[in-house]
């Protein structure tokens, strides 16, 4: 018998999971078909699995299923996430070497979508300074606010400290209008926005107590940071000087994630220069982690992927 008529059956006893697990109008499974070759039909409480990658999809299908049983949900972005850790060679049941699933509030769980996010996890998990390396949409910022709240809620930190340089566009603070926090809003704002995903309407009123901060990385300067997370955002728009006194200010029990992507700085000859010093001179120090992305990582858009990868293919040209 061929590979095409061998069919895998699998019995989910709760419809209404089911349901969920095929996606609205069916394109969950749509999305298995088309990227593993096979067919997939549903009738009552079961799906039979047809076709040569029938092995995969039924690991992937038993996985999401699990995560709908533990009230958790599925969309596109999951069946993707499957997809990439199956083809990496990871077992699709359950969370075992891929970074696990961090819980950043009540009723709120954050899941690396690609091996080189669980690898990032496990940075942070062992080391006190970890480095996210890599293009934009890989989920280096996303994953270090869901990590800072994970650690908030498991309360090994007090406090959530969240920093970038301010030059983007060629402004300075003075310039722009309004007061401090007018004015440093619109740098900070993925960071903010990044962490209102992973909390929830909690992340505004824990910003009001102060137990979440926002300052510009020049603000940091001469302080001593305890029991505190902090993420250095954009770092590749850091100077030598600056990246220095940022990395100095951890104190006890704190944690420091920087995140930056050294082909798009903004600094003058467009070199991430405190960035790319720092890695050089930090490499091999006892907790310091690095943990790189690629184009292969974007987790945005599938659009985004391409356009990265196309970019860097102009880059190496030039």
């Amino acid at each position: 018998m061929s590979a095409k008529k061998i069919q895998t059956t699998l019995e989910f006893p709760d419809n209404k999971l089911l349901a969920a697990l095929g996606g609205a109008h069916g394109k969950h499974f749509a999305r298995l078909e088309q990227v593993l070759g096979v067919h997939l039909a549903s009738r009552g409480n079961l799906v039979a699995v047809e076709g040569a990658g029938r092995e995969r999809a039924a690991a992937i299908l038993k996985s999401l299923y699990a995560r709908l049983k533990a009230g958790e949900s599925i969309t596109l972005a999951e069946v993707d996430a499957e997809l990439r850790f199956t083809e990496a060679g990871r077992d699709a049941a359950g969370d075992e070497g891929r970074g696990g699933a961090i819980r950043t509030a009540s009723g709120r769980v954050t899941r690396p979508r690609t091996p080189a996010q669980a690898a990032y996890l496990e940075q942070m998990r062992g080391h006190p300074l970890v480095f996210g390396i890599g293009p934009a949409g890989t989920g280096k910022t996303y994953l270090a606010a869901a990590f800072a709240a994970h650690m908030l809620q498991e309360r090994r930190v007090e406090r959530i400290i969240l920093s970038r340089p301010a030059i983007e566009a060629g402004e300075r603070l003075g310039f722009l209008p309004g007061d401090l926090n007018e004015k440093i809003d619109p740098y900070l704002r993925p960071l903010s926005d990044a962490l209102f995903d992973v909390l929830g309407d909690k992340a505004a009123r824990l910003r009001e107590q102060g137990v979440i901060e926002v300052a510009p990385l020049a603000f940091m300067r001469g302080r001593t940071l305890t029991r505190a997370f902090v993420i250095l955002d954009e770092a590749q728009n850091a100077t030598s000087a600056q990246m220095k006194m940022a990395l100095t200010r951890l104190g006890e029990d704190s944690q420091m994630v920087v995140t930056g992507d050294r082909t798009q700085s903004d600094l003058p000859g467009g070199r991430a220069e405190g960035l790319e010093e720092a890695l050089e001179i930090l490499e091999g120090v006892e907790g310091v982690g690095v943990a790189r992305f690629s184009e292969a990582d974007v987790v945005r858009h599938p659009l985004v992927g391409r356009i990265v990868a196309a970019y860097n293919k102009q880059d190496a040209r030039r």
